[in-house]
């Protein structure tokens, strides 16, 4: 049994998330104590009940202390079933974080599955759609597996109702990539809108492109059909030749759409000021199908990115519980840092672009 604390780290959702892919995937069971110890909310929230349940209905696990608010996990999984599920949140809660959570244990099982999962789409604090379709699974694509997403419904905090639809094709052959320099950067600017006027939008994009000197055709304004609730999100995509990046702002009341451009702008900006491939988001999120490439395997992957986040920290300590997988981190500059997947740490050459 796998002991972990939760609230060391990061100290959140990220520790629940990850110890249940990988649990599933390597058919150890775990204990978490201190769920989201770190959180002023502590314990299961809603979200992460919902990664619980669905990782145990894939898998016919036991999870015991599966309850809002409980601070207390056992999970002991079954083997993975591979086939077409639905989950509902029942909240606004992010459905890509919940996609994240049981999409390694499905890329590694011996048929197609498809899962629907209903709630939020476009969430604070998480990644919207976006951004799990172009930067996200078009990187899992790269190693091996074929996943393809639809965006169903929008849904914006607190009405939800959003869908989202993943099919997945797992393969057995996975393959080692390394991102460590970034192309020619091509920046499109994108505005949400779900009941809101789109006068709105045209201020976002018109702020972000104004200021960035970027042309103004690079960005459009999409309006949700039959929006469930009112609801706005800012997104700056920059397609990098191998990787897709999307940096994003959910509206806020008394946030002013100008100072929510801007907010989008910076961020980006200091991506782009790093010169790296990968930015802080998807390398979290990038570590879980790398290593799964490389679990018993010669496979070796790599990439160059900023300064690791508490997320992407936390993701290494859970991942080196369940694999024997090395992930060396390395600085590469003053500024930038070169993750090593795989392979032996003591042997390892230099890797290759």
């Amino acid at each position: 049994m796998i002991k972990i604390d939760g609230s060391t780290g990061e100290g959140g959702g990220q520790v629940i998330r990850s110890a249940l892919a990988l649990s599933m995937l390597t058919g150890k069971p775990f204990e978490i104590i201190n769920v989201r110890g770190k959180r002023k909310n502590a314990g299961l929230a809603r979200q992460h009940l919902t990664c619980v349940n669905a990782a145990a209905q894939i898998c016919g696990g036991e999870a015991i202390g599966a309850a809002l608010k409980s601070s207390h996990l056992v999970f002991r999984p079954g083997p993975v079933v591979p086939g077409n599920y639905q989950f509902a949140i029942g909240t606004a809660g992010s459905t890509t974080l919940v996609a994240q959570t049981v999409l390694p244990a499905l890329l590694a099982a011996d048929q197609a599955s498809v899962i629907t999962i209903e709630g939020g789409t476009h969430n604070m604090l998480a990644p919207p759609y976006e951004f799990f379709d172009a930067a996200y699974l078009h990187i899992i694509n790269r190693l091996g597996p074929t996943v393809t997403g639809k965006l169903i419904r929008h849904g914006f905090y607190p009405a939800g109702g959003g869908s989202i639809e993943i099919h997945i094709q797992p393969t057995k052959h996975w393959t080692g990539i390394q991102l460590l320099e970034r192309k020619k950067v091509n920046p499109f600017v994108t505005t949400v809108l779900s009941g809101l006027p789109a006068s709105i939008g045209d201020r976002a994009v018109s702020t972000i492109c104004r200021k960035a000197d970027w042309p103004v055709g690079n960005s459009e304004v999409v309006d949700v059909p039959s929006p469930r609730g009112p609801g706005m999100i800012v997104m700056i995509r920059l397609e990098c030749g191998e990787t897709v990046e999307v940096f994003s702002e959910v509206g806020k009341p008394g946030v002013k759409t100008e100072q929510l451009a801007r907010k989008v702008l910076r961020e980006a900006r200091r991506f782009l000021k790093l010169d790296v491939p990968v930015g802080p988001h998807l390398a979290d999120q990038l570590m879980l199908p790398m290593a799964i490439a490389a679990d018993g395997t010669d496979q070796r992957s790599g990439f160059r990115t900023g300064p690791l986040t508490g997320h992407s920290l936390t993701h290494i300590d859970i991942i080196g519980k369940f694999l024997d997988v090395n992930i060396a981190v390395t600085e590469d500059t003053n500024e930038t840092v070169l993750v090593t997947i795989g392979g032996d740490e003591m042997s390892r050459e230099p890797l290759e672009a």
